[in-house]
């Protein structure tokens, strides 16, 4: 049998030797990355002194809104902003908290940096839902229960928190058991489940048990409320006893499922 012809032989030598090697790829491409590194650490040196030392990026000018009681003035000087820093060192989250904890009436606020000068203070304000007399000033309460200021002039429309509840006669199981923090919060969860009609009518929310809680409306009428449980149905109770009684003067919706009411 005859072996392999010359051209054959030949073309078997070019398969196993591969490819010639590549020349002049390693010197251009090595000069291409230390070009880009170089211009990497330029541009990151450029835009540090940018953010931190150049006089462009710096606060200039603090922004607020959302407030209600408080003053724009009052929120600024809580905040303490350092103007003149630049925007990126601002810690905005210790302005945060630095207003929530000088201004109580502060439910929550959103610090932002606003390009290239600005920062803004988005406040939102505690509204009272229930006040608590304190000598002669009133201590406004929350829908969560907090305490968060204190005022010489009630405001219109928020029903005063009377606590009867003591440690001794009427009431001084449940006082003793929940204590004066829970019982408040549970004449705050009444105040919020008033139907709206009431809810601005309401004159006093008298708490002489966690399961005796009623109001006083501003014509002399009154509701026996109960615990502060089943809120909803109570509120959809009273308003269907309101309409079907128009003249009664009192009203007992403690257990929703069987209101009832009276003029006298």
């Amino acid at each position: 049998m005859a072996g392999p012809t010359t051209a054959e032989r030949g073309q078997r030598q070019r398969e196993s030797s591969g490819p010639p090697p590549a020349r002049g790829f390693g010197r251009p491409r090595l000069r291409t990355i230390v070009i880009l590194a170089a211009l990497l650490v330029l541009l990151g040196a450029g835009s540090a002194w940018a953010l931190y030392g150049s006089a462009w990026l710096r606060v200039r000018q603090v922004s607020v809104s959302g407030t209600l009681m408080l003053t724009p003035a009052e929120v600024r000087g809580a905040a303490a902003v350092p103007v003149g820093d630049p925007m990126i060192s601002v810690d905005t989250d210790a302005i945060e908290a630095r207003l929530r904890r000088k201004l109580p009436r502060i439910d929550t606020v959103d610090v932002v940096r606003s390009w290239p000068h600005g920062i803004g203070l988005k406040v939102t304000e505690r509204t009272p839902v229930l006040l608590v007399r304190k000598g002669g000033n009133f201590v406004e309460v929350d829908d969560e229960g907090v305490r968060f200021a204190t005022v010489s002039q009630a405001p219109k429309g928020v029903p005063a928190l009377e606590l009867t509840a003591s440690r001794t006669g009427p009431g001084a199981a449940s006082f003793r058991r929940f204590g004066t923090r829970r019982l408040v919060r549970e004449a705050v969860r009444v105040a919020g489940d008033l139907p709206a009609v009431v809810a601005q009518s309401t004159r006093t929310v008298q708490v002489r048990s966690y399961d005796a809680i009623s109001l006083e409306l501003g014509d002399g009428r009154t509701v026996a409320w109960g615990s502060s449980e089943d809120g909803r149905a109570k509120a959809r109770a009273l308003t269907a006893l309101m309409k079907a009684a128009p003249g009664a003067r009192h009203f007992d919706v403690s257990v929703p499922t069987a209101p009832a009411s009276s003029r006298s």
